[in-house]
């Protein structure tokens, strides 16, 4: 999925100041402001594969990635399920429903063990309506996330499955990756609601390259053993 404009803050976990201060989003705050917002954060960790809340929950809070990884996902009446975004350290979720006070939009879940700050809306609706920086960056937030639907829905239309998975691995590669350490926590099977494409048919796939030594699969995911041959595969489509 595509990496949204709040990746970045690297601060330690333990320290939310320092966290807040070097995020894209909140560092745009006074001392004083941020040192409220921090005195109201919560921290609350996730196991992996826990539901951290689900479509038509009640939005009240903001989350903050601080460590781990989850994904957004959807389910339809007759049990299907697609993975809309894979989130990680740095990135928040919850925004639509904290700002308009409606419903969550989506299914949430842990894919590793997970470490996240939480802001009510309380808390945050007044930063918003003060400060339009931070209005700003939470449209630049909503703007990448509605790119990178259209952007999925356009790989599933045009491109074959190949193409498709070969971008998506490389956009779910974490940032400053190196060669041979690139293991993403994700089943074959929610690799292939990403992409739009059975389990089956991911997994032939994956198997392929996997004989040419691009990937190697594991139980629960896979290392990306040579992302500059996905990159050339992903970007011969565009």
């Amino acid at each position: 999925m595509a990496k949204n404009p709040t990746s970045g803050a690297s601060a330690p976990c333990g320290d939310k100041l320092a966290f807040l201060r070097n995020h894209p989003i909140f560092g745009v705050l006074d001392s004083d402001l941020l040192e409220r917002l921090r005195a109201h954060a919560l921290q609350k960790t996730f196991s992996h594969g826990t539901t951290i809340f689900s479509k038509g929950d009640a939005g009240s809070s903001l989350f903050v990635i601080l460590e781990g990884q989850v994904k957004v996902i959807s389910f339809s009446p007759l049990g299907k399920n697609a993975v809309f975004n894979v989130l990680s350290a740095g990135d928040i979720f919850g925004e639509i429903a904290l700002l308009d006070g409606g419903e969550r939009t989506a299914d949430v879940t842990a894919v590793t063990d997970c470490k996240l700050m939480v802001i009510e809306r309380r808390d945050f609706l007044p930063l918003v309506h003060g400060r339009p920086d931070i209005a700003q960056k939470l449209i630049e937030v909503l703007c990448a996330r509605l790119r990178n639907t259209s952007r999925q829905v356009e790989e599933v239309m045009f491109l074959d499955l190949a193409a498709r998975l070969a971008k998506a691995l490389i956009r779910l590669l974490p940032p400053n990756s190196k060669s041979g350490h690139n293991k993403l926590m994700l089943t074959q099977n929610e690799i292939a609601q990403i992409v739009g494409a059975s389990r089956e048919s991911t997994n032939k796939q994956l198997r392929e390259w996997e004989e040419k030594k691009w990937v190697r699969l594991e139980r629960g995911g896979l290392i990306v053993l040579s992302p500059d041959a996905l990159s050339v595969l992903a970007g011969a489509d565009e």
